[in-house]
């Protein structure tokens, strides 16, 4: 059975890498090594905000993505696809024994992750063509690590999270969050709208603007490949993005 569970990981991780010839690659070092980054090309305008695009836990296999990086370079923004996760904590996350080990596994991992995400800000802030402004699109697992990257820093200007919060049990003061836009399925068993509300309250409570959409479906909605609503969902976070990092 772990074998199996290797193989599909392994399948899913060049499935990923299939799409290659649609997206530039290129890597960024950052204090823990270096991070695979993928483009899509820079949008149509001389300056363009940076927005960063992470991941759940299957990697960046689904034909979504491809989507996700179209709508938002035609919304004026140019999107990377930035691979915290190497192809061995995509294995130990499919092979991990229960709920259990996959949140053991995501606290031990978390730190390197974040600190990968900050690295890679960094390096897009600096680029010329963004114009000092980055966003970050977090999904699920995604979410997490992006909600965790974000604390104390400044040079992430919105964030939007899908289906995905703060970490289980994380514990560091949270003073301050950027724009956020929260995006939910309504049907999501994995993280409970609930866990939307809460975290909707907390940026209410921190001063900060935040905006709830629910949509019908699933844990997985947004990356449904021929779903209204995964579409629209992707043109409300597109549009919000553009938004908040014009100002």
């Amino acid at each position: 059975m772990r074998l199996f569970f290797c193989i599909l990981v392994f399948l899913a991780f060049m499935f990923g890498h299939a799409h290659a010839a649609s997206r530039q690659q290129f890597t960024v070092l950052t204090p823990g090594g270096s991070i695979l980054v993928e483009s899509f090309g820079s949008c149509a305008k001389a300056i363009c905000p940076a927005v960063l695009i992470l991941g759940g836990s299957k990697g960046f296999g689904a034909p979504a993505y491809d989507k996700i990086g179209q709508t938002f370079r035609a919304a004026g923004l140019n999107a990377y696809l930035v691979h915290v996760l190497s192809a061995a904590d995509l294995n130990a996350i499919a092979t991990a024994r229960g709920a259990g080990a996959r949140i053991a596994f995501y606290a031990q991992r978390l730190p390197e992750w974040t600190s990968a995400v900050q690295g890679v800000a960094t390096y897009l802030e600096e680029q010329p063509r963004h114009g000092g402004k980055v966003g970050v699109l977090g999904i699920s697992l995604g979410a997490q690590i992006a909600s965790a990257a974000t604390v104390g820093r400044a040079d992430i200007d919105a964030m939007v999270l899908v289906d995905g919060g703060f970490p289980n049990g994380y514990s560091q003061p949270v003073r301050s969050l950027p724009p956020l836009l929260l995006i939910w399925g309504s049907a999501d068993r994995m993280f409970p709208l609930s866990i939307g509300w809460e975290l909707q309250q907390t940026a209410q409570r921190l001063g900060g603007s935040v905006a709830l959409d629910v949509y019908e479906g699933a844990h997985d909605f947004f990356l449904g490949s021929a779903s209204p609503n995964a579409e629209a969902a992707r043109q409300n976070a597109a549009d919000f993005l553009a938004l908040s990092l014009s100002q």
